[in-house]
């Protein structure tokens, strides 16, 4: 039975706040749709990732109509205000409802003293309506380092990723074609009155028009289709694989593209799949199971390959790096309050490293394909043309493919706000000699 202990806009509020604090909604969010009724968790999860989303506009007006900051002690409250604003500006939600609920919150939230105050700014905000910035970073919503950085790599682009940034993403299907056909998949979800298309570059994805449940989707349980964007399933377009093949997925929780190699391509010899992260590794079982699937689970640092290797080189290897995931805000807005500028050069040193740790157990004549889902090219193009220019038996490969822009070394795919996310792919080979 939920406990339930605060206002829906309460809790909300927390969450707000302990994203700011670093948290992130996947491990904010959990705990704190316990705290709710069960007919509300799906509108405190709207509540959370719109926030986020629009933090930075919301809160640049906030700012300018509080007198002072408040006190430490009363952040919450701050956030709060923030959560209120996003349904002034953004929801459907009645005016006086959410100054009402809001005031009550802050009851909730032990802080009486302030409901004036939390009203009064409120009501100011919904009688003059939303001010204009001329900021970007404010108008856009969107960390000025981050508005800064793209407006310098893309100065023809940098509006348009802010905007797909603020863009609900689709929700796209891959068919498992070991079960059926993408047109009779196509055809089951018309059946059942699902709207959907096929994806332009994957070959086995398909866009529905409306988010939905996946226990609505026909044939999910028994493995018939996973959700995966379209950029990221095209890593097994790129990775040319053949029976009998050795393939490592490196990085590989939840596993999407774990099971996108093992249904692409029947008779691999075997898949071995590492995470550093051993809480996450379930998830890839769970995800393998429903699709009956077999794969060789690690949890370990896949850099650190003396701790886990056996010695047998692989064939084809996926590398997957960690990264900023400037190219996947849409669906995870507290992206925005998480990522610092500095954690860019640091993810860079992690990223060539694993290239290299990668590179010395790559057959020779086998290929690794390089993929992150950003788009700062800190992180891209310029990490594979460091790693040409060291290692002599590596050659790039550029793949025949209608999609992404070629950068030189890799093709750079930009969020799409109808279709997929940003990516980056790069493919290269080791040389038999």
């Amino acid at each position: 039975m939920t406990l339930h202990t605060q206002p829906l806009r309460a809790v909300a509020a927390q969450v707000i706040l302990a994203v700011e604090d670093g948290q992130s909604l996947s491990q904010a969010l959990p705990p704190a749709l316990q705290r709710v009724a069960d007919n509300e968790r799906s509108e405190l999860q709207a509540l959370c990732y719109g926030t986020c989303r629009w933090f930075h506009k919301l809160d640049a007006e906030l700012e300018q109509r509080l007198k002072k900051p408040l006190r430490k002690q009363d952040r919450v409250i701050h956030h709060l205000m923030l959560v209120a604003l996003f349904q002034l500006r953004f929801s459907q939600q009645a005016n006086y409802a959410v100054l009402n609920e809001a005031v009550e919150a802050c009851r909730a939230l032990a802080k009486p003293h302030l409901t004036g105050l939390v009203n009064g700014v409120l009501r100011s905000a919904e009688r003059q309506g939303s001010p204009e910035f001329t900021d970007p970073g404010a108008e856009l919503s969107h960390p000025q380092w981050m508005v800064d950085k793209l407006r310098h790599n893309w100065p023809d682009d940098w509006e348009s990723i802010l905007a797909a940034n603020n863009v609900q993403a689709p929700m796209t299907l891959r068919v498992n074609i070991r079960q059926i056909s993408r047109d009779d998949y196509l055809q089951r979800l018309a059946d059942v009155g699902i709207e959907g298309t096929a994806t332009a570059f994957a070959p086995h994805g398909i866009q529905l028009a409306r988010p939905l449940p996946v226990d609505s989707l026909p044939g999910f349980a028994d493995g018939t289709v996973s959700v995966q964007d379209e950029a990221a399933q095209l890593c097994t377009t790129l990775l040319d694989l053949e029976p009998g093949q050795r393939v490592l997925d490196a990085c590989a929780a939840p596993g999407g593209k774990t099971c996108a190699i093992l249904e692409s391509c029947e008779g691999l010899a075997e898949v071995v799949a590492i995470d550093q992260s051993e809480e996450r590794l379930p998830r890839v079982a769970e995800n393998l199971d429903r699709l009956g699937l077999d794969a060789t689970l690690k949890a370990a640092d896949a850099g650190a390959t003396e701790q886990w290797w056996d010695g047998q080189p692989f064939d084809r290897i996926l590398l997957d790096v960690p990264c900023s995931a400037s190219g996947v805000i849409r669906r995870h807005p507290d992206i925005k309050l998480l990522r610092r500028e500095g954690d860019i050069t640091p993810l860079a040193s992690i990223q060539i490293g694993l290239l290299e740790a990668m590179w010395g157990i790559l057959k020779p004549g086998g290929r690794l394909v390089y993929a992150t889902c950003s788009v700062f090219p800190q992180e891209n193009h310029r990490i594979i043309q460091r790693f040409l220019k060291q290692q002599a038996d590596a050659q790039l490969l550029a793949p025949d493919v209608a999609w992404g822009r070629d950068m030189g070394a890799g093709r750079q795919l930009l969020p799409d706000p109808d279709s997929h996310d940003g990516f980056f792919y790069a493919v290269l080979t080791k040389s038999d000699s």
